[in-house]
């Protein structure tokens, strides 16, 4: 592979700041490896609606079909006007492109104080239906108010979805460790997560060379504060790996770490775990870690699609430079460093 096209879409808040430094870094590495980076600037979030009309409009929509990468900042879709609050603008790209696959990983790196300096895990989070009323219907919301005083939500496990996704999980597994965690609640939620875990559990006889075991969400959460190394790949569906990834990245060391792909069979959106923390945007104070870890993701997950060795290698390369220098003290304030988000970029980038 000599080119990579990457669709850039910098959002809200701090997204300005850390996006542009993933894409200074991932074009530092690609061009170390012989391959060229295009970039494709795509209207969205605040500023689309201001130039557009709309978060995420048509013509975004349009762009993003022909164009197989994207690198997507944080939205603060609170702070929009009423009528664009909701979908959010994540959720209209993920029913639309159908990036049924969420993958947060979460591992404590050497340099940063970690409250699990054991903890290598990858959460894969099934991002298309689920206890999540906002994807889980064709048309509208599955969440709804049949009176004033009364709220309900619908949530919606398929077999075929938890299929697709218990797959992504055990081959993720065989990359790494070989186990799997499966989390549900199904003492509980006996019909909808109990089909998740004997789905994902039917998916395990495909891998007898993967360790397979299921946990209780509650007792899941308990487990990683307790003996986090014991885990590998955790699959669950979309409420609560929201919920454990956002624990799992803080017991490496803070959210800020908390690197994400959502993907499809065909096309993968990096974006960060983390909000568009609106409180220190333009300020130059932001931790770039995340979204430029997404982008490595990103790189690797088109590498190992397309078989390319440059873009495995130079995901590799953007990992060991931000390893590097974080080892080195370097960091950013919320690390507990005094780092400037561009000193923070400028030294990955000599690092690399």
């Amino acid at each position: 592979m000599t080119s990579v096209r990457l669709a850039v879409l910098p959002g809200d808040g701090i997204g300005p700041e850390v996006v542009p430094a993933a894409v200074e870094v991932a074009r530092r590495a690609l061009d170390s490896h012989g391959v060229t980076l295009e970039t494709v600037d795509v209207p969205f979030g605040a500023s689309a609606i201001e130039s557009h009309g709309a978060p995420v409009p048509e013509s975004t929509l349009d762009a993003l079909a022909d164009i197989d990468l994207w690198l997507v900042g944080p939205h603060d879709s609170a702070s929009y006007p009423p009528a664009f609050r909701h979908p959010a603008p994540g959720a209209v790209m993920r029913k639309q492109f159908d990036l049924f696959a969420n993958l947060r990983p979460a591992r404590a790196i050497p340099g940063v104080h970690a409250t699990a300096a054991d903890i290598d895990l990858l959460i894969v989070r099934e991002n298309s239906e689920g206890l999540y009323a906002d994807r889980n219907m064709a048309v509208g919301s599955g969440e709804f108010m049949p009176t004033p005083d009364v709220a309900l939500s619908v949530g919606l496990i398929t077999r075929a979805a938890t299929e697709r996704i218990a797959v992504e999980a055990f081959e993720a597994a065989r990359r790494r460790r070989g186990h799997v965690t499966v989390v549900h609640k199904a003492n509980v939620l006996r019909l909808t997560t109990g089909l998740f875990r004997d789905v994902c559990l039917q998916v395990a006889t495909r891998y007898p060379d993967v360790t397979v075991d299921t946990e209780h969400v509650d007792a899941m959460a308990a487990l990683l504060v307790r003996r986090p190394a014991d885990f590998d790949v955790v699959v669950t569906e979309n409420l609560f790996g929201d919920i454990l990834s956002d624990l799992a990245a803080e017991l490496s060391g803070s959210l800020g770490l908390a690197a994400s792909l959502n993907s499809s069979a065909d096309r993968a959106m990096a974006q960060a775990v983390h909000g568009a923390a609106p409180d220190i945007a333009g300020r130059d104070v932001a931790n770039p870690v995340a979204t430029i870890g997404s982008v490595s993701m990103l790189l690797r997950w088109e590498g190992e699609r397309s078989g390319s060795e440059s873009l495995t290698a130079a995901a590799d390369s953007i990992d060991g430079a931000v390893a590097h220098v974080l080892a080195d003290g370097v960091a950013t304030a919320d690390l507990g460093g005094s780092a400037s988000t561009s000193a923070f970029t400028a030294a990955v980038l000599a690092a690399m």
